[in-house]
C-alpha cells in the first residue's frame, strides 16, 4: 500500500508567511525562513519516501501560487490544490476544510492512506514519518496523530476521510490535539499517537530552533534524531542569532543564494 503525505503550505510571500514571527523578523526574512522550512520539510518527506511507500505532496492555496510553491518544494513533490472550496459536512470549517480536501484528493488518487503534515517543523525526525506510514499499513481502520508541544498536531493520518475528526475544532489554539482525541473517541476510532515534536510559530519557538540547529542544543537534537534541516540552518546563518537570549530585532538580510530561489 502507499501513503500520501501532504505538507500544508502557502507561498512564502513577505507579510504573508510566518507572520507571528514578525515581532522579531522583518517580513522578507520571515518569508525566506518559510521558504527554507518548506524545502526542508519536503526533502525530509523525500528521504522517508526512499525507505517506505510514502508519496510526498504539497497542498497549497490559492491556485495562482502554484509556481512559487513548486519552486520551493523538493523536486519529487507532487502538488495538490487545497483551498477549502470543496463540499464538506457541517461543522468542518476554516483550516479543517483545507485538511479534509487534501485527504480526499490523496485517497481519490489511489493511496490506501493519507496524512496531512505541517510546514512548520523543519527538524521533525524522519523516523516519525516512517512510523506514521507503518501505523496506517496495519490492518483495520485507524488514525495516527503526532501532537505538537503547543497543543496542536504536526501530523494527522487516516485510511478514510473521517470528517468528524476535523469538525468543531478550535483551530490555532492549544485545544486542537485534545479535541481531535475526543472526536476520535466519539467516533469509535483507534487513535495511535506518535512521539510529540515542536513547530515554529511564535518567537519562543524560533529561539528554540536557533538553539537546536546552531547553538548548545544541537547535540541533544541530533541524539533525538532531529532532521538536520540544512536549508533552514543556512537561512539562520544570515541572521544575527548569536547570544539570542531574548527575541532581538534582526536587521541582517538573508542571502538569497542560501535558500530556494522562490521569491
Amino acid at each position: 500500500m502507499t501513503t500520501g503525505i501532504a505538507v500544508m503550505a502557502k507561498a512564502p510571500r513577505p507579510g504573508k508567511a510566518k507572520t507571528r514571527l514578525l515581532p522579531i523578523l522583518a517580513p522578507d526574512q520571515a518569508a525566506r525562513l518559510g521558504a527554507a522550512f518548506l524545502r526542508d520539510v519536503t526533502e525530509n518527506l523525500a528521504v522517508a519516501a526512499q525507505e517506505t511507500n510514502i508519496v510526498p505532496y504539497v497542498a497549497f492555496a490559492p491556485a495562482a501560487d502554484r509556481h512559487i510553491v513548486e519552486t520551493c518544494a523538493a523536486p519529487v513533490t507532487r502538488l495538490l490544490l487545497a483551498d477549502g472550496c470543496a463540499p464538506a459536512p457541517q461543522g468542518v470549517e476554516k483550516f479543517g476544510l483545507c485538511l479534509l480536501q487534501a485527504l480526499h484528493i490523496m485517497l481519490a488518487n489511489g493511496h490506501e492512506a493519507a496524512c496531512v503534515l505541517n510546514a512548520d517543523s523543519p527538524t521533525l525526525p524522519t523516523r516519525l514519518l516512517r512510523e506514521a506510514a507503518a501505523v496506517l499499513a496495519a490492518p483495520g481502520d485507524r488514525v495516527v496523530m503526532g501532537a505538537s508541544d503547543d497543543g496542536g498536531y504536526y501530523l494527522l493520518g487516516m485510511k478514510q476521510p473521517h470528517a468528524a475528526l476535523l469538525s468543531r475544532i478550535d483551530w490555532s489554539t492549544e485545544r486542537v490535539a485534545a479535541q481531535t482525541r475526543d472526536r476520535a473517541a466519539a467516533a469509535g476510532l483507534t487513535l495511535v499517537e506518535l512521539d510529540p515534536w515542536f513547530d515554529v510559530d511564535e518567537p519562543a519557538d524560533f529561539l528554540r530552533l536557533v538553539n537546536e540547529l546552531t547553538g548548545p542544543g544541537s547535540a541533544q537534537a541530533r541524539a533525538q534524531g532531529a532532521y538536520p534541516a540544512e536549508h533552514t540552518r543556512a537561512c539562520l546563518a544570515g541572521l544575527d542569532c548569536a547570544g539570542a537570549g531574548t527575541p532581538p530585532v534582526f536587521a541582517a538580510q538573508i542571502p538569497a543564494r542560501e535558500v530556494p530561489a522562490c521569491l
